[in-house]
This record gives structure tokens, sequence and C-alpha cells, in this order.
């Protein structure tokens, strides 16, 4: 598996609330219904809670930067599954979709995103 992680900020002009609801029930149902066409395994949104004296006493105790809005983790089967969707008039006109709709509460520029692999170190259990 490889996995697309994509650390969001979201654009000054929206609020925390409005950031948080458009990216679950707008933009995500948009994701589900392109998965198909773009191969996504896995869709997980990592919501940042609001911000609170426990959070800000973590950051200040490490120097650490204002945090992001939410991550977006997208899990493919292999490399060669991404890059099929290049080829692929389907996939690039719903990638292309997908990018219009985060263009409207992403701030893309301030929005890292990269692939990469997993390593399981403490695993989840199960009960």
């Amino acid at each position: 598996m490889i996995k697309l992680t994509f650390c969001l900020r979201r654009l000054p002009n929206l609020s925390y609330e409005e950031f948080h609801d458009y990216w679950l029930n707008n933009h995500g149902p948009l994701v589900r219904s392109v998965q198909d066409k773009l191969k996504i395994k896995h869709y997980v949104q990592v919501h940042a809670r609001k911000e609170s004296p426990m959070s800000d006493a973590l950051r200040a105790s490490r120097n650490a930067p204002e945090p992001y809005d939410g991550v977006a983790e997208l899990w493919f089967e292999s490399e060669d599954a991404i890059l099929q969707n290049q080829s692929d008039p389907e996939a690039q006109a719903a990638g292309k979709m997908l990018l219009e709709d985060e263009k409207k509460f992403i701030d893309l520029e301030n929005s890292p995103l990269w692939f990469n692999e997993e390593h399981e170190i403490i695993p989840l259990e199960t009960t």
C-alpha cells in the first residue's frame, strides 16, 4: 500500500466551523463518489480539534508552529495504480473535479502533501 498524506490549512476567509463542515459534508462525499475511478482503497479525514490550553501547552513545550486544520489520508494499492490514473481520462476528470472543489476551502499553497509508506510500530488492538 502507498498513502497520500495531505496536511490541510483552511482558506483565510473561512471559520473553523465552516472549513470542517464543508470538508466533512461536501468534499468527503465527493471523494467517495470517485473512489473507484481514482483507485482509492481507503480515505480518512483527521480533523484538528479547536484550540485548547492542552494543545497550546504541547506546542509551546516544543516551540512548534501553528497546527494544520486537518490531515487527509488516502491509500492506494500500489504506485502503479496511482500512475495508471495519469493516463485514464475518467481518473483525470475526477482528479480535476476534486482539485476544483479543494480550491473552495483549502489554502493549497500552504498545504503540503506527499506519498509515503507506513511502518506500524504499535498496532491497534482489537478487543
